[in-house]
């Protein structure tokens, strides 16, 4: 066997390759936000960019991680590299077979599909969201293939490229973006223009790996191979992770059906929301367990012990950067959409709606990056089927609370002198099609989509938590440090509510680095006073930098 390093520069390198995705993603949004605005050429292109999107998330990381990464990271632990070559090359002839016929067929019925899965848009958002699923559907096969470089480089334990690989995606819609507006296009053009942009940013990401996959795969040879054992053995962990997925990438059309009976404006909003909130699920809970992956399926069978210690470390490093960003998340939330996004089409009403949306998911965000590190403990032994099913019993919780809540709160809205209900509460049905029509209504239905969301988080994440008991022995929330991190993460929301309290009178802009920046130190300062091993870590780290 072959000896594993250890995963806190492995996850370093995956947190910082996202973190540099997800920026770029924020630009790419920013960008978004400031030249289309909550209105009906940005409701299309964040439901377009959903629709497509089966070909990435039914097929793409989560569906690798789980399947293709423990079998391919055994060959190599065991030395069996040739072996290792072929399944990866069937594994790619496979997928890029795959990928091309729902490519196809996602291009013939974009229309119908459209009309399915954003039943309530009429007029310009639908056909312009039809236009724009024809043309973005190809650049989704390109991402799925793009996972599969993941899955190999991260076996390899080359874990930056790929995380950092979305980068040349978000750059190429953005540059598409602002083409359009040196051209003096108008909204519907800008979003087409996006959309081609994001076709050419789907080839770009999944060229800039194929070089380094070539030169760490040695033997890899594209093949429709399915003889192999080790083929065998991921498309046998293959069908219940789809099935799994499948779910997940259900829920998001339920979402996206249910959100197009929403009053006008809340499919952007609720997409600049999601960007902040995946933020660090990305960066914090995705960078830990795609770096415990490879190692934990390396882990000798009967190792309970090193499992679970794994998991206790990795479950405090996740803890130690979450439940700081929540608490921020809740207390200045506004502070931070604005200082963001408010500028241009994106005015203060929007910043307070994006806020509600983004607080109401993060009531769920321990819990959803917990799970993350959790679900890799159990793909790392070879166990698909429960994820799986844990999945599906959370997707169907939150849609149907969400569905309930979402009538209920589309009857309040916002205006300029605070919040009002419009119409009698319990609500039954939707609200009627002028407002959903409208560019933008200012009211919060989303937000029981997203509650309901972050609510049954927490149950998936108690259901996971008593199956690795089951398996490797009691884990906690946090490694068991959760109570003095949640102090510092108080102690440092306090500090951003009285700097945004005492500068309100100031712009955004600089009101937000300040705040954010005096919260983090203080919550440095207090996490290291109450001996937390990670702001141990960082403050060494920043010793080091500084006496250099």
């Amino acid at each position: 066997m072959r000896t594993a390093p250890s995963t806190a520069r492995n996850a370093t390198l995956v947190a910082a390759g996202i973190l540099l995705s997800r920026v770029s993603g924020l630009v790419r949004t920013l960008a978004t936000a400031a030249f289309l605005g909550v209105g009906p050429a940005s409701d299309a292109f964040a439901a377009a960019l959903r629709i497509p999107n089966v070909l990435q998330n039914l097929l793409g990381e989560g569906v690798l991680s789980a399947s293709f990464i423990p079998v391919y990271s055994r060959l190599l632990a065991e030395g069996r590299d040739e072996e290792a070559g072929r399944v990866a090359g069937a594994i790619a002839g496979l997928l890029a077979t795959l990928t091309g016929v729902l490519a196809v067929l996602g291009i013939v019925f974009a229309e119908p599909l459209t009309g399915l899965l954003a039943y309530g848009f009429t007029g310009l958002r639908a056909e312009l969201t039809a236009d724009l699923v024809r043309i973005l559907t190809p650049g989704a096969g390109f991402l799925a293939l793009s996972a599969w470089c993941l899955g190999v480089l991260n076996s390899h334990r080359r874990f930056f490229l790929s995380y950092v690989a979305p980068v040349v995606w978000n750059a190429a819609i953005v540059a598409a973006l602002i083409g359009g507006v040196l051209a003096g296009a108008g909204d519907v053009t800008l979003a087409t223009a996006m959309a081609w942009g994001a076709v050419a940013g789907g080839l770009l990401q999944f060229a800039v790996q194929v070089p380094t996959v070539a030169r760490v795969g040695r033997g890899i040879r594209p093949s429709l191979r399915t003889d192999l054992p080790g083929v065998r053995q991921a498309l046998r962990a293959f069908a219940p992770v789809v099935a799994g997925r499948g779910v997940v990438q259900l829920s998001g059309y339920v979402d996206l059906f249910l959100t197009s009976f929403l009053a006008g404006g809340a499919a952007s909003a609720l997409f600049f929301a999601q960007t902040l909130y995946l933020l660090p699920v990305s960066v914090f809970g995705m960078s830990v367990a795609a770096a415990e992956l490879p190692e934990l399926s390396s882990t000798r069978p009967g190792d309970r012990d090193v499992v679970r210690a794994r998991l206790s470390a990795g479950l405090e490093r996740v803890a130690f950067f979450v439940v700081p960003t929540t608490l921020l998340y809740l207390a200045v939330g506004d502070l931070i959409v604005g200082a963001l996004y408010q500028r241009l089409e994106f005015g203060p009403l929007e910043t307070v709606q994006v806020w509600v949306f983004l607080a109401a998911y993060s009531v769920g965000l321990p819990a959803t990056t917990a799970s993350r590190l959790l679900q890799s403990s159990i793909y790392a032994v070879g166990e698909t089927r429960l994820p799986a099913l844990l999945s599906a019993l959370r997707v169907l919780l939150s849609l149907s609370a969400g569905a309930v809540l979402m009538l209920q709160l589309d009857r309040i809205g916002l205006t300029g002198a605070g919040v009002e209900i419009v119409g009698a509460l319990p609500a039954t049905e939707p609200v009627d099609l002028d407002l959903r029509r409208a560019d933008n209504a200012y009211r919060l239905g989303a937000a029981g989509l997203a509650l309901a969301a972050g609510a049954t988080a927490w149950l998936e994440y108690a259901l996971l938590r008593r199956a690795v008991a089951r398996r490797f022995g009691p884990v906690r929330l946090g490694g068991g440090k959760l109570l003095p991190i949640t102090v510092a993460a108080l102690a440092a929301a306090v500090v951003a509510l009285a700097v945004d309290t005492l500068l309100g009178d100031l712009p955004l802009l600089l009101i937000a680095p300040v705040a954010l920046g005096l919260a983090g130190a203080a919550y440095l300062a207090v996490a290291s006073a109450l001996r937390l091993g990670e702001a141990t870590r960082l403050v060494a780290l920043v010793r080091r930098r500084l006496t250099r």
